[in-house]
């Protein structure tokens, strides 16, 4: 049974984004609604168990040292929020008058914690970590992404702000949110690429973590439309083209990125991939890029979207089954024949990072 680190928030934010994706489709899917219901509740007890789990591990807080799993406590703040979108997406019928509060709560208290993590853990990194030229993967993304997952999720919670200042300056809050983790990730991403071309892939547990890339892409154009959206002007057709000159890039980059890491994920899978918490990282990626795509068959209208939503959504279905499936097996207690040795938990803790 692998132990506890804050890279199992990773399952939280996988299967969050699969509930998201399921409840706002450019097309009609039979079932569609009983899907991201499902989704959403199992969300919820996934929030509920990693974090009863962190709790009486005595140490939730003791992985900051650790040069790979410190990342992953934006992992967290990620599921925190995607629980909380996934509770205003789906959780009406279910919740009723309750449903606002709580998707306000998860909101806030992983946009705070994301802002911590965006600081401390590149400081640890600074600091703390001993870092070496093959150092980066698609982890490092992981502390400064959670910013713009608040700016994705906070502006489903604009409407229910009063309008005039509180409104605007949460927008404004929103906006600046965007920013910082998009101007992180211009920072990471060069690190990353120069680490797959000089030392390539790495350790088969971190392959997965290429796929890390495509969340800040997705997200960025999820919050993007969002944002521009919930903007009142003058000329809605300007902020419109304003986001399709941004998104449209944005999202034919993750499409070369999406077979770049497949590509790479088959070879190691050719070679041998066991598993690791780090499969996850096939899942809310991917969902990003599912909701991005959704966002911008609703700015266009095209037909081209909404075919390319379709298979990403299947992807995204095929990858959370998979990783679902390896991750019941891998959770169930271990005989005593094969119970590992005491001495290599934390090779397999730090082995496992999503």
């Amino acid at each position: 049974m692998i132990p506890y680190g804050p890279n199992w928030y990773a399952a939280v934010m996988g299967t969050g984004i699969l509930a998201v994706a399921l409840s706002d489709l450019p097309f009609d899917l039979p079932g569609a609604s009983y899907g991201a219901t499902a989704a959403w509740l199992l969300a919820l007890a996934l929030l509920g168990a990693v974090t009863v789990v962190g709790a009486r591990s005595g140490r939730p807080f003791g992985h900051l040292g650790d040069p790979v799993l410190a990342h992953f406590y934006g992992a967290t703040a990620m599921g925190l929020m995607t629980a909380g979108a996934a509770t205003g997406a789906v959780g009406g019928p279910w919740l009723g008058p309750a449903v606002l509060p709580l998707e306000v709560a998860l909101w806030v208290m992983g946009t705070l914690l994301g802002l911590v993590t965006a600081v401390v853990v590149p400081y640890q990194a600074i600091t703390v970590h001993e870092v070496r030229d093959d150092s980066a993967f698609g982890g490092w993304l992981m502390p400064v992404v959670p910013p713009m997952v608040s700016a994705a999720t906070g502006a489903a919670l604009l409407p229910h702000v009063p309008a005039g200042e509180p409104r605007a300056t949460l927008l404004a809050l929103l906006c600046a949110c965007f920013g910082v983790a998009l101007l992180a990730t211009l920072l990471v991403l060069p690190a990353i690429w120069q680490r797959l071309l000089r030392h390539g892939p790495g350790a088969p547990a971190l392959v997965p973590t290429v796929w890390i890339v495509l969340g800040p892409l997705g997200q960025s154009i999820t919050a993007a439309h969002h944002l521009t959206t919930a903007v009142s002007g003058p000329d809605p057709a300007v902020l419109r083209l304003l986001f399709l000159a941004f998104a449209l890039p944005v999202w034919g980059f993750a499409l070369l990125w999406l077979a770049l890491a497949a590509a790479l994920t088959a070879r190691q899978v050719r070679a041998g991939l066991p598993f690791a918490p780090t499969w996850w990282s096939f899942t809310f990626p991917v969902g990003t890029l599912v909701t991005g795509t959704t966002a911008l068959a609703d700015a266009t209208g095209l037909v081209l979207f909404a075919l390319a939503t379709a298979v990403l959504l299947a992807l995204l279905l095929v990858a959370w089954g998979v990783v679902a499936v390896a991750t019941a097996c891998a959770m169930r207690p271990a005989g005593p024949a094969t119970r590992p040795a005491r001495d290599n938990r934390r090779s397999r803790l730090v082995g496992s990072s999503p």
